[in-house]
């Protein structure tokens, strides 16, 4: 019973930890098997201990609301797009392949020389392009229904007129600052809200600019705070109130926010017994966590405040199981079976959260497809574009977004509000969604069938129901079967030039 016990911890920890993974694409083929093996031997019950619900109505209501959108599109800015390299993570002072191989530019073998090169981006982030109008009418036309954007990343720079550092896009170091449109959060919630989407602030809890995070006493050593809080409380305290003081201007002076998306979340509260873990795991060679220590901002303070401004906030406090993370962020990765609270899954438009130049983008068939996918196991998707350094996005990205809304303008009804059916797929290539009131369940062909007779067993019909194909009404024939229902798809079902094709189910009475 002991080793079940601390194999059960064991998988709970090493998902919180995949969970934190800048990028899950690049885990180790090893780490995935040993977390597998962790999962089997524990059984589903460790993923599914990790949720806690809000215990406030309203904003389990507000939730459910979330739920309804689906499909929503994050940013990832900065002076780091001027470069074209990942975001922040050529700072952090760890042996990652995502780190050290992206210091590019001058001084790639000099970490210190590097830093201070990189901070000076600032001095030449200048993006005149900028049209948040453009993006958010693009967006509004895709059918997406909430935005979540970078306000700050792990490398501090701040996207927003901030009193608290000069490290921000409105310093008079900033060519950009001389803009009527400097104030970038600003001019997007604005954008955002007029094209009626939600609005949504994601911000960094580690900040590796700041003196009261990586003190420049010390160097820094990984990725988190780089001095003992335990033996320098009132350097921490400044941190956490400098933390504060952001979140609150974030939410008192930028209109009504729907969404606080913290990242980072080895930032949190943690106990003798976990930080002893960490420690003992990087020993072994196993762990980034040089330097592991709780790492406490007060996040019940900082909610409570936050919503004294925002009623209605969703707080999602990623990777850190709690009443603060109010849904859960799979990154890059659609669970096999969905998850069974609310979720959403952040991913990539291209290859890559910011922009790099000449990347490669999914095709609209995958972006539907994996929306469908994602929708049919009750989860929302976030699809994530990040903008050239000159303030627009690519071309390409405008063209997805184009062609994703011509396949929403036709198919949303089988997206929006709409929950699980009793099974979330039958074979490979076709996904069900339900109304709420389960009067109307939709069927989804995420390959064109090889026959146009096809039996479904999932589906059960019964006189006076109809079936229709969603694009154009065309009636469906059926019948019922030991088997199921069999259907006769039409040549229009057969022919349609939408990679995604559905038919609606219309119950009687």
């Amino acid at each position: 019973m002991n080793n079940l016990t601390n194999l059960h911890t064991l998988a709970i920890t090493k998902v919180k930890r995949m969970a934190m993974h800048p990028d899950p694409t690049r885990i180790s083929r090893p780490a995935l098997f040993l977390v597998l093996f962790y999962l089997l031997a524990t059984s589903a019950q460790a993923q599914e201990q990790a949720y806690f619900p809000d215990p406030n109505p309203a904003i389990q209501q507000r939730i459910a609301e979330w739920q309804d959108l689906k499909f929503g599109v994050l940013f990832h800015w900065g002076p780091y797009s001027q470069w074209g390299i990942v975001e922040s993570w050529s700072l952090c002072p760890e042996d990652l392949s995502w780190a050290t191989g992206a210091r590019k530019a001058p001084f790639a073998g000099d970490y210190n020389e590097y830093r201070k090169t990189y901070e000076a981006l600032q001095y030449s982030f200048n993006p005149r392009q900028f049209n948040p109008t453009h993006w958010a009418e693009a967006a509004r036309k895709a059918g997406m229904r909430y935005v979540v954007i970078t306000t700050k990343h792990h490398d501090g720079f701040c996207m927003w007129d901030t009193k608290f550092t000069d490290y921000r896009i409105t310093d008079p170091k900033t060519p950009f600052s001389t803009d009527p449109r400097s104030n970038v959060i600003r001019e997007v919630f604005d954008a955002f809200r007029k094209e009626g989407l939600w609005t949504g602030a994601y911000f960094s809890k580690p900040d590796w600019h700041s003196d009261y995070y990586w003190w420049k006493k010390f160097p820094p050593a990984d990725r988190n705070a780089n001095y003992s809080i335990a033996k320098y409380p009132e350097q921490w305290a400044k941190f956490v109130e400098y933390t504060h003081n952001q979140i609150d201007e974030l939410m008192s002076d930028y209109g009504k926010v729907d969404i606080l998306w913290l990242d980072g979340g080895w930032v949190r509260k943690k106990t003798s017994e976990e930080v002893q873990q960490e420690l003992s795991e990087w020993y072994e060679g196993s762990r980034w966590a040089r330097n592991a220590q709780s790492q406490d901002i007060d996040m019940e303070g900082l909610v409570r405040k936050a919503r004294a401004k925002q009623p209605q906030l969703i707080v999602v406090d990623r990777a850190v199981p709690g009443p603060h993370q109010n849904y859960l962020t799979p990154e890059q990765h659609i669970p096999e079976n969905g998850l069974p609270y609310p979720w959403e899954t952040c991913m990539t438009m291209a290859t890559s959260w910011s922009h790099v130049p000449n990347d490669v983008y999914k095709s609209k068939a995958e972006i539907l497809r994996k929306l469908v996918d994602i929708v049919s196991k009750g989860g929302n998707y976030l699809l994530n574009i990040g903008p050239r350094p000159d303030g627009e996005l690519d071309s390409t990205a405008y063209q997805r977004l184009e062609e994703i809304g011509a396949w929403m303008d036709v198919h949303g009804k089988s997206i929006y509000n709409t929950r699980p059916y009793q099974v979330w797929h039958e074979g490979e290539h076709i996904r069900f969604t339900q109304s709420k009131d389960g009067k109307r369940v939709y069927v989804f062909f995420l390959e064109t069938p090889p026959a146009a007779d096809v039996v479904i067993e999932s589906l059960s019909l019964r006189p006076g129901d109809t079936l229709s194909m969603l694009e154009n009404g065309q009636a469906i024939k059926w019948k019922t079967g030991e088997k199921g229902v069999s259907l006769r798809l039409p040549a229009a079902f057969m022919q349609s030039a939408h990679p995604v094709r559905v038919l609606e189910l219309k119950r009687a009475g």
